[in-house]
């Protein structure tokens, strides 16, 4: 089943399902540890909302939370959702490419916003207001229920000071995903990682530096093996959501589902402002900590981006012969922030 924001009413409308009192013993899974915020809004904020609009209805749910890997990894998340391992989740599109191809279209499109909350809604109504944003869910057996995870404004962090461009020749760099795209034309070589090995690996001389986010860095403590802080401006990004397995939402009374989705708009909330507010944080107790952190120049910036290949129009064009409605999503996310105000520095569409 397909639900966005204008089909949502009505589906719900029309489901067969008599109401009565029910309790309900759920399964909700990620990869991810829950001192990460992605996790811990579930936790804190989803599951909450949940039981009391569902008290109200006259219904209970009892929630087992499975994180960290109890019992599925870092991406794996949507298929034991699929599979019915779990009734929800959180379905990690940076890190699950292929089923969800075009749910990383923030990810080939860097150097538009740091506005984490911006994009995050300008993805949530993407979801709600067109089905091509939702075939991807429905081809894999699952539902999108909301609760967007936006990532704040990537940084470039290193075990060596960066003046300019030139510093990152031969360097190797980690960075997650379709992230990788981005080290393009900087002379620096990609590798793959993640926030799980970041510290270890950077510690052990792996790679010289990550693509990362301030509110994960600081409690990853990256600072201490990559002191090196360098603002570049990379932008924020959507990197997944709450999903929920279909066949066990399509059997759920209308109040039920209303209630799912109705906290994970609560949870939408609840996570970006915990996260802005702690952006600025992260940033000051590295810097307490004996990080340098500099702003990259509006020069080195636009070099960067000028130098970049168009990996979003490659991605796309890959994706439409797959029969996937890339090049439409990506015209329309384009649209959505422009729109909102954002100036990217490159038109990714466009070109």
């Amino acid at each position: 089943m397909i639900f966005t924001r204008i089909g949502l009413v009505a589906a719900l409308a029309l489901a067969p399902v008599a109401s009565f009192a029910e309790s309900y013993n759920v399964t909700v899974v990620a990869g991810h540890p829950p001192v990460f915020r992605w996790v811990r809004m579930i936790t804190e904020s989803f599951i909450p909302t949940a039981q009391a609009e569902l008290e109200a209805a006259g219904h209970t749910m009892t929630f087992s939370e499975q994180y960290g890997g109890a019992l599925a990894g870092v991406g794996e998340e949507l298929e034991a959702v699929e599979a019915g391992l779990a009734e929800m989740g959180t379905c990690q599109a940076l890190f699950d490419p292929a089923k969800l191809a075009v749910q990383n279209v923030t990810y080939y499109t860097p150097f538009v916003s740091d506005d984490v909350r911006l994009i995050a809604e300008t993805v949530n109504n993407l979801h709600r207001t067109h089905t091509e944003m939702n075939l991807a869910y429905a081809e894999n057996g699952v539902v999108y229920l909301g609760a967007p995870i936006g990532i704040d404004d990537y940084t470039l962090m290193t075990n060596f000071p960066v003046t300019s461009l030139d510093d990152l020749k031969g360097r190797k760099i980690a960075a997650p995903g379709a992230a990788i795209n981005w080290l393009s034309g900087t002379g620096a070589v990609g590798v793959a990682g993640n926030l799980t090995t970041y510290y270890n690996e950077l510690k052990a001389g792996v790679y010289d530096g990550v693509l990362v986010f301030a509110s994960a860095a600081l409690p990853g403590k990256l600072f201490e093996v990559a002191p090196y802080i360098t603002k570049m401006g990379l932008g924020a990004q959507y990197a997944g959501s709450i999903c929920a397995n279909a066949t066990w939402f399509a059997g759920l009374p209308t109040e039920v589902q209303t209630a799912l989705v109705t906290a994970a708009d609560a949870a939408q909330v609840w996570y970006h402002d915990d996260l802005e507010a702690f952006v600025e944080v992260a940033l000051t107790k590295m810097a307490e900590g004996g990080a340098t952190i500099t702003d990259a120049t509006p020069e080195m910036r636009a070099a960067w981006a000028n130098g970049m290949d168009n990996a979003a129009k490659t991605w796309a064009t890959e994706l439409d012969a797959q029969g996937k409605p890339a090049s439409l999503i990506l015209g329309l996310y384009m649209d959505a922030m422009r729109a909102a105000g954002a100036t990217p520095l490159r038109d990714w569409d466009k070109e």
